[in-house]
């Protein structure tokens, strides 16, 4: 049985803890070359503790495809604290993270001085997981359950994202599962809910995690994770044109998806034996297009990959200053497209070229995505099939 705990607040205390090391992050030090107007490669710190995930895989085509050209760059896991794609960039430990909303609007909140500049989910990626049967034909009747988190930190995205469908935050109760076994806690029968999101509701799959879920990509208003970096670095020239140079790259491995979802797969796995065969090729595109759904967000209304839509993200802290999480916020203080138009500067038709001419294994060759499309929902509460 998975031991759980009830997650503590989360408070500034909480938030800045990191680990009984300090503030330094594993294999993180001076390397031979530097981008400009910084002392190391450039650095991008994963939220969830690992990067043995598709959820990052623009990153590995890009870097697979050149798309970086010559700037340094490093990819971090970063600790399995929720709150870590933050503080790190916050104290100069890495130069940019991929906070949720809910994380991101903390740390503000926490006095943090970070700037969203690259908006990736567009759509509210997260979901509540139930065990078959049990889910709700109603969200509100989540009121008076208990909801598995794998960390405290992971409260503020649930928060919002439930009142906004006009549920009752206080009578939830949160409880910390740990990472990654929260959801085999849901499985074996403790609490009555977990937070999920897209991408890993197929990982979960091929761990024999089978739930019912209500979708954040089907019903909530909110967007999702972002970039952020220090605000004072987008005041000095040289850094601002290495986050353009490196936007671009995810903005040019974001479009070789939307060609060739199954050779963005195969990156991937080529970086990750374990995770291939862990999760194998069905599994993996089917991740790979729920995230690659929630990043595309509604395009025609959109100016590019990573374009913040302020009303989309005013609404969110509109309704965390409502609910008492952070006081109030303009959206326009705290997110940019200063950097889109830069970002996706690119030659789109090379991309897609690239992505048409991508060498696939026989066994990713072989998956039928437009069949996967097709049931990417067969397991919302409600869903036929």
């Amino acid at each position: 049985m998975t031991l759980i705990k009830q997650a503590p607040m989360l408070t500034r205390r909480r938030l800045l803890q990191v680990t009984g090391a300090g503030v330094a992050m594993s294999g993180l030090g001076l390397q031979p070359a530097a981008a400009a107007g910084y002392d190391r490669p450039f650095t991008w710190i994963s939220p969830r503790g690992t990067l043995e995930v598709l959820d990052d895989y623009a990153y590995w085509v890009a870097l697979k495809n050149g798309y970086f050209g010559d700037l340094p760059i490093d990819i971090q896991p970063g600790p399995s604290d929720g709150t870590a794609t933050v503080k790190f960039v916050d104290v100069g430990q890495a130069d940019m993270g991929f906070p949720s909303p809910g994380v991101f609007s903390f740390a503000l909140n926490e006095g943090m001085k970070l700037k969203s500049v690259f908006h990736e989910a567009a759509r509210d990626t997260f979901s509540l997981a139930f065990r078959k049967g049990e889910g709700p034909k109603d969200i509100k009747g989540i009121e008076g359950k208990t909801i598995l988190l794998g960390s405290a930190a992971w409260q503020p995205i649930v928060d919002p994202m439930l009142a906004a469908q006009g549920v009752d935050i206080s009578t939830i109760k949160y409880v910390e599962a740990g990472w990654p076994t929260w959801g085999t806690a849901l499985a074996g029968g403790q609490g009555d809910a977990a937070l999920a999101w897209e991408g890993l509701r197929a990982e979960w799959i091929a761990s024999d995690l089978a739930f019912e879920y209500w979708l954040g990509v089907q019903n909530s208003p909110l967007p999702a994770n972002t970039f952020v970096v220090r605000a004072a670095d987008l005041e000095d020239a040289d850094k601002k044109a290495v986050m353009a140079q490196y936007l671009k790259g995810w903005a040019m491995g974001l479009e070789f998806a939307e060609h060739n979802p199954r050779a963005a797969v195969q990156a991937v796995f080529d970086q990750f034996p374990t995770l291939a065969s862990n999760v194998g090729p069905e599994l993996g595109t089917t991740s790979i297009l729920q995230q690659m759904n929630v990043f595309r967000g509604d395009w025609d209304k959109r100016q590019g990959w990573g374009w913040h839509d302020m009303s989309s993200w005013q609404t969110f802290f509109d309704l965390t200053a409502q609910i008492g999480q952070t006081t109030a916020m303009n959206a326009a203080d705290v997110c940019t497209n200063d950097l889109i138009p830069a970002a996706n500067e690119f030659d789109a038709a090379k991309v897609k070229a690239d992505a048409e001419a991508a060498t696939l294994t026989p066994e990713m060759a072989a998956i039928d995505v437009d069949k996967i499309r097709a049931g990417m929902f067969s397991q919302a509460i409600g869903a036929a099939g």
